[in-house]
């Protein structure tokens, strides 16, 4: 993928995770959210935390987009928290920096 379409599809994904993160409780218009990024409730709800993490690594999201996803987890229901959780942690050992920021996302989520 040439670096447009990179940048393009990354600005496209990120508008999406700020709508799902906006939403609450409303399964219909998070499925509708979700279908972009071909997904569903009842899909995330199935999904083990290693197959979410193997899902948005098959869409080729970055470390920011992994965290605004896994800030839209958190702000879900319960069942949603440890899948948070392993998102967050797979970012920080991803990465080549420590990131305060996320770290007080984990420690929030215990």
């Amino acid at each position: 993928m040439s670096r447009g379409l990179r940048d393009q599809e990354n600005t496209r994904i990120n508008n999406i995770l700020k709508q799902l993160i906006a939403q609450k409780d409303d399964h219909k218009a998070l499925d509708a959210l979700l279908k972009d990024l071909v997904l569903k409730v009842e899909v995330l709800e199935k999904f083990s935390a290693n197959q979410m993490i193997d899902h948005l690594e098959k869409l080729h999201f970055d470390a920011e987009n992994m965290e605004l996803f896994a800030d839209f987890l958190a702000s879900q229901n319960s069942g949603f928290k440890q899948k948070a959780k392993a998102v967050y942690q797979h970012i920080q050992s991803e990465s080549a920096v420590f990131s305060l920021a996320i770290q007080n996302k984990l420690l929030a989520l215990k």
